[in-house]
């Protein structure tokens, strides 16, 4: 494949830099995958740079310029992906917006950016993007996925009538430019604008690089939002590893998908593989005879083996033998639903239960969990295949530093760590320390080998009535590890004991005879075992439904919003504390 020159840029630290280097690299695999008409079909790198070209040069042509924030509201996508190239290479800021946000959430967004343009997918988001734009001065430009066919022919234009264009523009560039500005979830309050520069995400993606996780000829899924940083780094990986990236919009259909484009990485959050831990443990329970009895010894044996490996030791030979003959009955079957080739799978964004990465593992699919935040530009810590601890976020990134406050605060310093809250200097203050530390607002603790487990949240953690504090994430995690229990919120906080809210998995209840009371009591009776008094669960309350991203229960990356939740279901929490 012929070579495309890369742009004159100032700095090598840009996005620019980054992108018109990666397809100069030879690839004979393509970059991305996308679905067309229930077929993935393959984008070659010089199909994407030509099409990044001329959308440049088609926001040259109507005035977009270096600084000018542009917004992008729409799914994982193709487009998302090289119109976010494409601001980057004229230097326009780009403004991430959660296809699941509401009017006010995307208005707040859109106008609190200042951003002069909008990228909608669909005709019902360039409707309201035009009534964004009808109270927004600033908001010129609303542009649909429809519309990008006439912007890239008059790219191609302006590529004719003013060759030097889109490299001169290029050329201004700098590291300490604004690249992105990424909102956060917004789970107390109002979200903040993370003000990330050019130079910190590409440190992130050479720290992503240098981390091991990718491989050139890598295949990864992304159903990820490219709103949030961990989907949208994985998006700015694949040209300069390089990989080709599939790209799925509906994350409803990951299991469909993982079969037909058969990933070897495969980038999530916690509550894809509760589920699926959920339903593995559900169908040995359901087996009968001696299949359950086969299911029970392979598990058995995987996980041995699983412990054995996370040491560093051999394996005996005839636990290997077993493991041979287990994987022929039962784990390839199973990883054949992942579509057979899965070599890593990443964890971030919330919590991962240390025993569904373990039950993983013993299916010979090992799950690497990271930690970070918008704040740091993705990731700080990360756990690596060889170099892993089930239960713990890894081990600090290539450049990052790591210490434990007085408080139990996880504190942070890197070359990745933000610019700051864009119009909120108080908010930066509150969270930067004058000599570059990160407060991160979580607890957590560093072991002797250096891995960092994350305990809570610091504004999450309940203090009881009695003073004793209770981290909720721990017990969720353990409730949410039961294939009948969906979702879980601890509550205890100033009350005299700590309770619980559930949901159900209601075709899992059924197949188990249908009493959810007793079933989810037996669960409750299995977390509190080994606990303090003061951390048991004393009370819980069934909900008839689930939390929800649409009720704005969860935030887009599946997060509870612990102070929705509890005011949309006050009610059974008051009777929780019922005398």
């Amino acid at each position: 494949m012929a070579q495309v020159a890369p742009s004159a840029v100032s700095s090598a630290r840009t996005i620019a830099r980054l992108w018109r280097e990666g397809p100069a690299r030879t690839m004979t695999a393509p970059l991305y995958l996308v679905e067309r008409e229930g077929r993935w079909v393959p984008v070659t790198r010089r199909e994407a740079a030509e099409r990044v070209d001329a959308i440049s040069n088609g926001l040259l042509a109507l005035g977009v310029r270096k600084g000018d924030a542009f917004a992008i509201m729409a799914r994982t996508t193709l487009e998302w992906a090289l119109f976010d190239f494409a601001l980057a290479q004229i230097g326009a800021v780009g403004v991430a917006v959660y296809p699941t946000s509401s009017e006010r959430d995307a208005a707040y967004v859109v106008g609190h950016s200042d951003a002069v343009g909008i990228l909608v997918e669909t005709v019902e988001q360039r409707a309201l993007a035009e009534r964004l734009a009808a109270d927004l001065p600033r908001l010129e430009h609303v542009l649909a996925f429809a519309d990008l066919p006439a912007l890239e022919d008059r790219g191609r234009e302006l590529a004719v009538t003013r060759p030097d264009a889109l490299e001169d523009a290029s050329a201004t560039v700098s590291e300490d430019d604004l690249f992105t500005l990424i909102y956060t979830s917004g789970t107390t309050g109002p979200p903040k604008g993370c003000m990330i520069l050019h130079r910190q995400f590409s440190e992130m993606v050479q720290a992503a690089i240098a981390s091991g996780t990718y491989e050139d000829d890598d295949v990864s899924l992304l159903y990820l939002p490219l709103a949030h940083t961990y989907g949208r780094l994985v998006h700015l990986c694949a040209p300069v590893i390089p990989f080709t990236l599939a790209l799925l919009p509906d994350p409803l259909r990951v299991p469909e998908a993982l079969v037909a484009v058969r990933p070897t990485l495969f980038p999530s959050v916690p509550r894809v593989y509760e589920k699926i831990h959920a339903a593995v443990l559900s169908g040995i329970a359901r087996s009968r005879g001696p299949r359950r009895a086969l299911a029970s010894w392979a598990l058995g044996v995987g996980r041995r083996a699983a412990a054995i490996r996370s040491r560093r030791e051999p394996l005996p030979l005839p636990l290997r033998l077993q493991l041979r003959l287990a994987d022929v009955l039962l784990f390839s079957k199973i990883r054949r639903r992942f579509g057979g080739r899965l070599r890593v799978c990443g964890s971030g964004g919330a919590p991962l239960a240390p025993e569904i990465a373990e039950l993983f593992d013993a299916l010979g699919i090992l799950i690497l969990e990271g930690y970070g935040l918008s704040e740091c530009t993705t990731a700080c810590t990360v756990n690596r295949r060889d170099d892993y601890r089930f239960g713990t976020v890894g081990k600090p990134m290539p450049g990052v530093e790591l210490r434990i406050a007085d408080d139990g605060e996880v504190l942070l310093r890197s070359p990745t760590v933000f610019a700051g809250y864009f119009k909120d200097e108080e908010a930066t203050r509150a969270v930067l320390t004058d000599d570059g530390w990160l407060r991160t607002g979580d607890i957590g603790s560093i072991d002797d080998d250096g891995f960092l487990t994350i305990t809570d949240r610091k504004k999450d953690i309940l203090v009881t009535a009695g003073g004793k504090n209770v981290a909720p994430q721990n017990l969720e995690n353990e409730l949410k590890s039961s294939p009948f229990v969906s979702q879980a919120l601890v509550l205890g906080d100033r009350r005299p004991y700590v309770a619980a809210l559930v949901t159900v998995d209601q075709a899992e209840v059924e197949q188990a005879g249908g009493d959810a009371r007793a079933l989810v009591q037996a669960v409750v009776d299995d977390v509190n075992r080994d606990r303090s008094r003061y951390e048991q669960i004393k009370r819980f309350e069934i909900l008839p439904r689930d939390f929800s991203v649409e009720e704005g229960e969860l935030t887009p990356t599946l997060k509870l919003r612990r102070r929705v939740c509890e005011q949309h279901f006050a009610e059974a929490i008051e009777r929780l504390y019922a005398p």
